[in-house]
């Protein structure tokens, strides 16, 4: 069984701290409750950002906002089944940075983005290729990340780049966004495991991303 389903507004989550934990805590209680094997959908967000290499599976989580505490309290739900550790997420439906952005550099000539923050950025196409082969592995935890990395200002401008759209990134820090969710500074993950699936670049799910839109 797929679990998918999450409270994933960050910052809402700091302003309503029992709703994320109905949704992403006790919501995963009873779906573990069905007794079918998992597949739970988790976040680098479960890790603080102070390592300045790639998290691995064998990492010490430390969350820092109430949206990362109660994901990774829904891993701990999980009994018997995979937990599937993922970066910023995006695809060509739904509310994601690519679509935002893509958005605003149609509105505007230049948007800020936020450059001390660095992750990989992840297709969901991919991401669900690769946890199709994760299924044939060992259940536990895995990190099924894009390669490479960047910070959200490189992301933004290579999806401009990418899209033909003309708008200028001003890079800007964490503390002038000033949203109410503290964020990782460095959330990059890689896998540790042996036959771990390897997932393209970000920048061919960004391609892959695009010629859906």
């Amino acid at each position: 069984m797929l679990h998918a389903a999450a409270w994933t507004d960050v910052d809402g989550a700091e302003s309503d701290p029992a709703g994320a934990e109905q949704v992403n805590v006790e919501g995963t209680r009873n779906v573990a409750a069905l007794g079918a094997r998992l597949v739970y959908f988790s976040t680098d967000y479960v890790f603080d950002g102070t390592k300045r290499h790639p998290y691995v599976e064998s990492d010490q989580p430390r969350p820092l906002s109430v949206y990362a505490r109660t994901k990774l309290e829904g891993e701990r739900e999980v009994r018997e089944g995979w937990i599937v550790r993922s970066s910023w997420l995006f695809g060509w439906t739904g509310t994601n940075f690519v679509r935002t952005m893509l958005r605003l550099g149609e509105e505007r000539d230049e948007v800020g983005v936020v450059a001390d923050q660095v992750g990989c950025p992840t297709y969901v196409g991919h991401l669900a290729e690769a946890t199709r082969e994760v299924l044939s592995l060992p259940a536990g935890v895995w990190h099924l990340a894009a390669e490479g990395e960047c910070s959200w200002a490189e992301f933004a401008r290579a999806i401009f780049e990418e899209a033909g759209v003309d708008c200028r990134v001003r890079e800007i820090t964490t503390e002038e966004l000033a949203r109410p969710a503290p964020r990782p500074a460095y959330s990059v993950l890689r896998s540790e495991r042996e036959n771990a699936p390897r997932l393209p670049h970000w920048r061919e799910g960004l391609r892959a991303c695009l010629e859906r839109l």
